[in-house]
């Protein structure tokens, strides 16, 4: 896909320039017994100001992204948010989007620095999937499932019993069809290995201690065959993860005290499909996220780069295939040849770019309202740690992967 400027596309500039100055993850678990939805929120937030060295009194907004109101047990959870997070009588909005919440709320903050409205917003995203209860199985799965498949179209899909893994089965096997050579297990199961190696790296991890290889990938049983396998789905997870904004002035004044560099935000991309599927447009094509190539598209001319420039990649893995067909279509590998982020030696450690160092949604976690935002605390690690200049972060989300979100950050100098 050809992802160069050409005459008469214009670059896009924000207002003001935007950084990411502070950034805290809990522990992403299974269940957190021990905390509340709005407990593993305070403590994001407080984290996120400590890394950052910074007075809440400093912050003059915020965005929270909550995904489910059945997973809270409450219309709207985010009202209580205000006290718990310091941020009495001052503007807290809430995003909802799916598998995609955390990338629109990560969005949503940053317009509101980059637009001039404000000089300093939080962005936190949680979730606690697991506080659902199933009395009849006497488990929480089935009611996540059944809260999840609410999200479908209630006269036509929800009744069939469709799911979230049917939502990305769908797209993957129209892959499949259209190209049949492409998403070879071996790759699959290669690309697992390493991102399970690369989540005991990340001390907030989910599955930080767990073994993986090509060999148990391919011997796990189908969840929807051919589409994907146990060991290549996401997992449920319950934590949070706080990022906070700051305008450019602000962001040096701030990453000085705190002695960690800005990481500012280059190119931001959206972009949502249509929900009914057809052979043409304006229907979602069959075998295309093309919401992630839009998105990525342009987050990269709006600052001025390509994805060859990119270092380090963390991408919304809710089911490892789409994995593969996400970096087709944000540039990285040709459509069709997904395989050879593996054969071509293009994934570290193979090769130079680095995909997921945190483990990804299948390792890491996914606490859905905050997931991409794990994605950007990664991302600045890895980007500081590493000295990189380049990353770029994705979400997904909806039905069939509407949704689609993309940033570009760079590291800068203190």
């Amino acid at each position: 896909m050809d992802f160069s400027r050409k005459g008469g596309s214009m670059k896009k500039v924000p207002k003001r320039k935007v950084a990411i100055v502070g950034a805290f993850t809990t522990p992403c678990r299974g269940r957190w017994l021990s905390k509340t939805l709005w407990e593993l929120g305070q403590w994001a937030v407080s984290g996120a100001l400590q890394d950052a060295k910074l007075d809440l009194a400093r912050v003059e907004a915020g965005v929270i992204g909550l995904y489910n109101d059945i997973f809270a047990r409450q219309a709207i959870p985010e009202c209580a948010f205000q006290g718990h997070l310091g941020l009495a009588f001052k503007p807290l909005t809430r995003v909802t989007n799916g598998g995609a919440t955390g990338i629109y709320a990560f969005g949503t903050a940053f317009d509101m620095v980059a637009g001039g409205r404000h000089d300093v917003v939080l962005c936190v995203g949680t979730e606690k999937a697991t506080d659902c209860y199933d009395f009849l199985s006497e488990t929480q799965t089935p009611e996540v499932v059944q809260t999840i498949a609410w999200s479908w179209d209630p006269l036509f899909e929800r009744d069939q019993g469709a799911t979230a893994a049917d939502s990305y089965a769908e797209v993957i096997l129209s892959y499949m069809d259209h190209y049949p050579k492409d998403l070879k297990m071996p790759v699959r199961g290669e690309i697992l290995r390493i991102m399970c190696e690369q989540a005991k790296n990340n001390p907030n991890a989910q599955r930080r201690d767990e073994i993986v290889t090509p060999e148990r990938v391919a011997n796990s049983p189908w969840i929807i065959e051919p589409a994907f396998k146990k060991l290549e789905t996401c997992v449920y997870t319950e934590g949070a993860c706080c990022l906070i904004f700051a305008a450019e002035g602000a962001a040096e004044e701030i990453c000085r005290a705190s002695g960690k560099p800005p990481i500012w935000i280059e190119g931001v991309g959206f972009a949502n499909e249509p929900y009914w599927w057809g052979i043409q447009h304006p229907h979602k094509l069959p075998g295309r996220i093309e919401s992630d190539h839009l998105a990525a598209k342009t987050a990269y001319e709006m600052a001025g780069i390509g994805p060859e420039r990119i270092d380090v990649v963390e991408l919304h893995d809710a089911f490892l295939p789409q994995l593969e067909i996400t970096m087709a279509e944000m540039g990285f590998v040709p459509m069709g040849q997904a395989d050879d982020l593996i054969e071509k030696k293009i994934m570290h450690p193979h090769g130079k770019l680095l995909i997921n160092p945190s483990g990804g949604l299948i390792y890491g976690g996914h606490f859905v309202g905050g997931s991409n935002m794990f994605s950007a605390w990664s991302a600045r690690r890895e980007l500081i740690d590493r000295n990189l200049e380049y990353a770029l972060i994705h979400g997904t989300g909806a039905s069939s992967a509407q949704y689609g979100g993309a940033v570009v950050l760079r590291r800068g100098v203190i």
